[in-house]
């Protein structure tokens, strides 16, 4: 079992692979996005910690209160992604990047650490039942489901901002917040304006492009998230057939 873990600096972040799907040798628009927003967040304390090899091992965390995310708390970590795929699953490489972040937060004196989940195991989040066996409890929750689940230090627990859990807007039309930290957006954004355009389907694509935006949204977020009918859908990406499947389910209520 390799243990050679990086973690990503201002000074190696240019050169080194990313560890997720994507496999490309060159330039690609959505690796070089998140890079772009790595760059600044990485100066805010961001940790992106991955497996030495060209492998999907990595965890990628920051301190809450500069975390792009409507979740409010005092001194914890938020943990945006924790990822194992393919032939490293199963050997033990989650364990010892939850025990990193873990470790991390008590040297640094942190509250706690917290992520985003669901009732249901959705795709796109972090294996939450995984979390809970490191003592991740539910400390709050929306009316679609989805929860914040948190491992407390001292005691403390983050929440919800109250806007996340409007979970309406007034723009009825396809309504897509996004920002940058997945190397996926820029396709999936391309995907799903493309089929609106050749289907007539009227949508917004608004760019999530500062912490204050994403601190105020009107739902949960963890880099995504879809209205339709002014009704909040899901944080999942979108292939064309689960968008075919909201706007079919919108129409017959």
């Amino acid at each position: 079992m390799c243990t050679d873990f990086i973690n990503l600096t201002e000074e190696n972040l240019a050169e080194e692979h990313l560890c997720c799907i994507i496999r490309s040798k060159k330039p690609h628009e959505g690796i070089d996005a998140k890079k772009q927003w790595l760059s600044e967040r990485l100066k805010e304390g961001h940790v992106f910690r991955k497996l030495n090899a060209k492998g999907t091992v990595f965890i990628e965390y920051a301190p809450l209160e500069t975390a792009w995310v409507p979740i409010l708390g005092d001194n914890y970590y938020y943990v945006y992604c924790l990822w194992v795929c393919g032939t490293y699953k199963g050997k033990g490489y989650g364990k010892l990047l939850m025990e990193y972040c873990l470790e991390d937060a008590k040297a640094q004196g942190k509250s706690g650490i917290c992520m985003l989940g669901a009732k249901k195991q959705k795709s796109w989040l972090s294996d939450q039942s995984f979390a809970k066996k490191f003592g991740f409890e539910v400390v709050d929750h929306t009316d679609h489901g989805y929860e914040l689940l948190a491992l407390s230090l001292d005691g403390t627990v983050p929440r919800f901002a109250q806007n996340a859990k409007n979970e309406k807007i007034t723009n009825k039309e396809l309504t897509i917040y996004y920002d940058m930290q997945c190397p996926y957006i820029c396709q999936n954004i391309a995907t799903i304006k493309q089929y609106c355009e050749e289907n007539g389907v009227p949508a917004s694509f608004l760019q999530v492009d500062t912490l204050q935006k994403a601190k105020e949204l009107p739902c949960v977020f963890n880099n995504w998230c879809v209205f339709y009918n002014g009704n909040f859908e899901t944080v999942n990406l979108l292939d064309i057939a689960s968008l075919k499947r909201i706007l079919k389910k919108t129409e017959c209520d």
